[in-house]
C-alpha cells in the first residue's frame, strides 16, 4: 500500500497568494494554477485582465510539473530537433508544456504537486510560480514552530 503527501485547499490558496503578490509587485495579470501530484486541479486565480489563453497554458504547465516531477523549463532545453525527447509537448492529449513557468512543489524530497502561471514572459511565469513556492515554503515553517 502507497502512503502519499497530497496539498489540501488551504495549502494551494497560500500558493496562490504567494504568486498572486509576486505578480502585483511586478504589474502582471497573470493566470495562476494549483494541482495536486496526479496533476489535478486544486485552486485557480485569474487575475483580473489576464490573458484568455494563459487560463489552459497555466493549467497545463501545472499538470506538466506535478505529472513529470520536474520543471517545464527543463522539458523546453530537451525538446529540440534530434533530442529524443523532441515532440513531447505533443503527448498526453497536448497537455504536456515545455514553456517555463511550471514548477513542482516538494515536501522532504517527495512532489506533492505543481504551481503553473501563465501570462508574462517564461522568465516572469517562473520568477512567479518560484514566489507561490517560497511563500507556501515559509508558511509550513511558520506553521510548524
Amino acid at each position: 500500500m502507497l502512503t502519499l503527501q497530497r496539498l489540501d485547499l488551504n495549502e494551494a490558496h497560500v500558493l496562490l497568494e504567494g504568486a498572486r503578490t509576486k505578480a502585483n509587485t511586478m504589474g502582471l495579470a497573470m493566470c495562476i494554477a494549483v494541482v495536486d501530484e496526479s496533476g489535478n486541479l486544486i485552486a485557480f486565480d485569474r487575475m483580473d485582465g489576464s490573458k484568455i489563453t494563459s487560463i489552459t497554458i497555466a493549467q497545463d504547465k501545472a499538470f506538466t510539473a506535478a505529472a513529470a516531477k520536474k520543471a517545464t523549463h527543463e522539458y523546453n532545453a530537451a525538446n529540440v530537433p534530434g533530442n529524443l525527447v523532441f515532440g513531447i509537448h505533443t503527448e498526453v492529449g497536448g497537455r504536456i508544456s515545455s514553456v517555463g513557468g511550471g514548477l513542482p512543489i516538494e515536501i522532504e524530497g517527495e512532489v506533492v504537486g505543481g504551481i503553473g502561471v501563465s501570462a508574462g514572459s517564461p522568465q516572469q511565469d517562473m520568477e512567479v510560480a518560484q514566489a507561490g513556492i517560497d511563500h507556501f515554503l515559509v508558511h509550513r515553517l511558520r506553521a510548524d514552530a
